[in-house]
This record gives C-alpha cells, structure tokens and sequence, in this order.
C-alpha cells in the first residue's frame, strides 16, 4: 500500500514537471507569435501590433467606473499598469495553451488560434485600420501554432524518452495517435532537443519582437526631431503680473513644469509623428477643403497664451489640472480659411490614433476665447505625450471635448450628424469647465505643529475668473483668503490663509466665487457625465 502511495506521488511530481516545461513551451510560442506579428507589421501595417490593439480595444470597452478607477489610482501610469495587465493574461494563457496542448491535443492550438482571433479582430475594427491590417496578426497566429507543436512534439519525446509511462499514458487517452516514444536511451538527446529548440526560439522572438517593435515605435527618432525643431519667436508672449505666485510651502507652482503636467488619453503608447510629414485637413461643411503642412501653420505667426486645462476625470480636489504658457495659432484663422457653413454647430477633431472630440464651433470662432493649435509648451516644442507637433487648446472646456492631440483633422458639423469618443460612452457632448478650488496644503494624515499655519492651494474658473476664495474651519464662519495676481481670466490662481492652528483634529473646508459672482456648487457629483462638482474638505491633525 505504502509502495502504491508512493508510486502515485511520484507519478504526480512528474506530471508536475512536464506541466511546467509544457508551460515555458507555451509561453516561448507566444512569443513567437507576437515577434512574427510585429516584424510583419513593420514591413505592411504598422499599426497592427496585437498587444497594443487589444489593450487599445480594452480600453474602448472596459465599463466606465472601472476608467475612473484605474485614472485615480494609477493616474498618468494607467498605461503602463494596462500593459502590464495585458503581459500577465498573455503569459498566463500561453501557459495554458503549452499544458493543454501536451496533455490534451489540439486544444492548446486552439487556444492560440483564438488568441489570434482576438487580436485580428481589435486591429481591423480600429479607425483607420490599413486593407492589410489583418495580415500581421494572421501570420503571427500561424507562426505561434506552428512553435507550439513543434516544441511539445520534443517535450513529449523528452518524457516518453525519460520513462514517463504515466504521462505518456495520460496523453495517449486523449489522442489515440500519439506516435511512439522513443527508447530511454534517447533521453538525452530529447532533453537536448527540446532545451535548444525553446531557447533558440524563445531568443530569436525577443531579439525579433524587441527589434520590430522598436523599428515600429519611432518615437526615439520623432523625439530627436523635436529637440532640433526650432520654434520661430513668438509675436506677443505672456506678461506674469507682480504677485502672481505667492511664496507658500507645499502649493503649486504657477506654470505647471512639462514633466508633471497631467496626462490622460485613450493612446496606449505615445504616438509618434513626424513634423515634415504631418499634415492639418479641414473638411466637412465648409466651403473649401484646407489642407496645412507644419511650416504652413507655424509660418502664419505665433503668439503665447496662458492657459490651465483641466481633465473631467479630476475628482474634487484632485491633481488633474495644470497650467502652462502654449505657443500657437487661433483655430478661427484656420476655420476662417475653410469658410463654416451655416447650420454647422460643432467641430468634431480628430488625432491621428482614431480618438475624436467635439467642441462647439462657436467656442473655436469666438474672437474672445484664445483656441489655440499649439505647438509650444512652456517654451519648447510641445512633448511627445502632451501632442507633439500640433494639438488643441481651448480654454473653458473639458479636455476630452477639446484638447485634441496629436491633432489632424477638423471636421465641420453638427452635433446631430456626429458624435466623438467619449459622447457613447456616458458623457455629455458639450462640456464647460465647473470652476473649482482646491487644498494643497495642509494634507490629509501629514501632521501640522500648533501656531500659525498656511493654508494654500489652487482655484480655476476659466474664462470668467476667480473673485475670491473662502475658507472655513470645523463648519466655523467662511474667512476671505488672500488670492494671487491672475495672470488672465484663463488661468488658475494661487491663494492662501494663515490660520491660527490649536492642538486637536480640525476639519478645513474651500470654495471659490467667480466674477460673476457665482458660489462653486457645494454638492457632491461624480465625474460622468460632465465633470465633478463639490467643496474639497480636508482633516488634518495639529500636535500639540
């Protein structure tokens, strides 16, 4: 009895470990898959790399509150936690599909072949997918199902050759036509065969994949583009008015740097684009087509404008905000040029990764509003993810009905006729910014000595202004903080209160007025589907 025990735990041990080698056999087929699928796309679509169509597909359908879930934790990183998401289900499947097809033939194919299936459909349901946008995935699928029988045909000849008659045995109960082991004797050379195969295979799909992908992804040399771009001097710049930051510990600063400024889009990777072969269409209801190449666009004159954007995935109080002085040109003089029609209400732009934004035409041909097409940020060419070479500003509007980057075309039309990206997915076609303020200073959990302490942090109402800015502490009465200089009525502003701090819990409260004279709304709201609403309330702790 005991022998019989023993014999079923080893038995179980090697059934394990043909498991784990059939695992890596799967794992290095994958690879080969997506390496074949990239260098394709490399020579005949570039735009059909299957990881990132599927998890640009992921993207379009994951429900709502799970986007705003992965926006507030992850913020600016909610890529790079995708793709990594993305690389663990690979890796995880192709691990299946390695032990089903050792154990039980054919379905381990069938697992690539749907992999496949997967991937073929999210490249050729993408906008502006090429006529030959399914071929790179078809080939790599091929390419995978064929690594994949061709290194479990040695993994089973390895175990058959090693004596695992209980596996053999397993295998043969599933497929009848299992060809016969070969003698002990070869075990040797079974191990080998499958060892070199995997190895060679699984390193000719990183240094292909790694390659192809990298020749696919030109960022590097869009990037070195950029930094020799010369931008030409603008015509008027931006004046920063005397006390217009003010000098308080732990607020932010007045002009957002580039390298913390948001980002939040649908691109999965950066999208590169050349500036010399970039090109601007305005269509639709105009009365002539207008097409602009760069030097078309920053030739006709650039100007500076000071402006803070603001995503409408910012909860309130939430770090979604920035401001930055862009250089450009008004999207009017472009829209001037085409001639809008009559009837037409709303622009609907597009980037050249398929994503779409509508915008009322009058906020774009409104004399009093700066639209801008900017190329320049913060003094240097626009950065690669904030929409190098050319992108929309619009002061007042949420960015996903406005902000358009790495912008292409302008169409002219109506709200009736079309819709952009966002509108089918739960959020309003027009989208004003609520004007907002928000606590940078104290934080919630971060400790504060008793005596005098600052209270500081940020308010917006684009387009209008921010009046004034009032603080209360523990539901007390509301006191007037002090307010920076506003550079325009486009940009945030600074404000602070000293407050004369006593050992306990205290909580602190915000909100601003604009020059209209409006209160920012004190009720809650979330941010579908037109942006966020609410006063910011902090609690913070004051030691003794």
């Amino acid at each position: 009895m005991a022998k019989s025990t023993a014999s079923a735990n080893e038995a179980k041990t090697r059934r394990g470990v043909w498991a784990l080698w059939s695992a890596l056999a799967g794992i290095v087929s994958a690879a080969a898959f997506l390496a074949v699928a990239e260098l394709v796309a490399l020579l005949v679509a570039r735009e059909s790399s299957p990881i990132l169509a599927v998890g640009a597909f992921v993207i379009d359908i994951v429900p709502q509150p799970l986007k705003e879930f992965a926006i507030a934790t992850f913020g600016s990183a909610d890529k790079i936690v995708l793709l990594g998401s993305l690389a663990l289900a690979v890796v995880v499947a192709a691990a299946i599909a390695g032990i089903l097809q050792f154990f039980a033939r054919p379905f381990g194919v069938i697992v690539i072949a749907l992999a496949g299936v997967i991937s073929t459909a999210a490249i050729v349901t993408r906008t502006g997918a090429s006529p030959l946008a399914f071929v790179p995935p078809v080939i790599g699928t091929l390419a995978g199902v064929i690594i994949l029988v061709f290194l479990i045909t040695r993994l089973r000849r390895w175990a058959g050759a090693a004596g695992a008659a209980d596996v053999a045995a397993a295998a043969d109960a599933v497929n009848p036509t299992t060809p016969a082991y070969p003698a002990a004797e070869q075990r040797g050379l079974g191990r080998r065969s499958f060892l070199v195969a995997t190895g060679g295979v699984g390193l000719a799909a990183v240094i292909v994949g790694v390659g192809a992908r990298l020749l696919n992804a030109t960022s590097a040399s869009v990037d070195a583009l950029r930094r020799e771009l010369r931008i030409p001097e603008p015509r008027s710049t931006v004046t920063i008015p005397d006390g217009a930051e003010l000098d308080v510990e732990g607020i932010s600063p007045l002009i957002t740097p580039n390298a913390d400024f948001y980002r939040v889009d649908t691109a999965l990777t950066v999208p590169s684009v050349d500036p010399t072969t970039w090109r601007l269409v305005i269509d639709g209801m105009v009365d002539q087509r207008v097409e602009l190449s760069f030097d078309d666009l920053v030739g006709m004159g650039l100007d500076e404008y000071a402006v803070t954007l603001t995503c409408v995935s910012n909860e309130v109080g939430g770090g979604l905000v920035g401001n930055a002085i862009w250089q450009g040109i008004p999207i009017r003089d472009i829209l001037r040029m085409a001639g809008p029609q009559s009837g037409a209400d709303m622009v609907l732009s597009k980037s050249v990764d398929g994503y779409t934004a509508s915008t009322p035409l009058e906020a774009l041909t409104d004399d009093s509003r700066d639209a801008i097409f900017a190329v320049a940020m913060n003094g240097e060419p626009l950065p690669l993810e904030h929409g190098f070479p050319v992108r929309m500003v619009v002061p007042g509007l949420y960015g996903y009905v406005s902000a358009t980057k790495w912008v292409t075309e302008l169409k002219v039309t109506t709200f009736e006729a079309d819709e952009a990206y966002w509108t089918p997915r739960g959020y309003a076609a027009e989208a004003p910014i609520k004007f907002s303020s928000r606590i940078d200073t104290p934080r919630t959990g971060t400790p504060v000595a008793a005596g005098t302490v600052a209270i500081a942090g940020m308010a917006w109402a684009q387009t209008v202004g921010i009046d004034r800015v009032e603080v209360r502490i523990d539901d007390g009465d509301w006191q007037a903080a002090t307010i920076s200089t506003p550079i325009n009525a486009d940009t945030w502003v600074q404000w602070m209160l000293e407050w004369q701090a006593e050992a306990g819990t205290h909580y602190v409260e915000v909100r601003a007025v604009n020059k209209n004279g409006d209160t920012q709304v004190e009720e809650r709201a979330p941010i579908a589907p037109d942006g966020s609403s609410g006063w910011q309330r902090v609690l913070v702790t004051v030691s003794a």
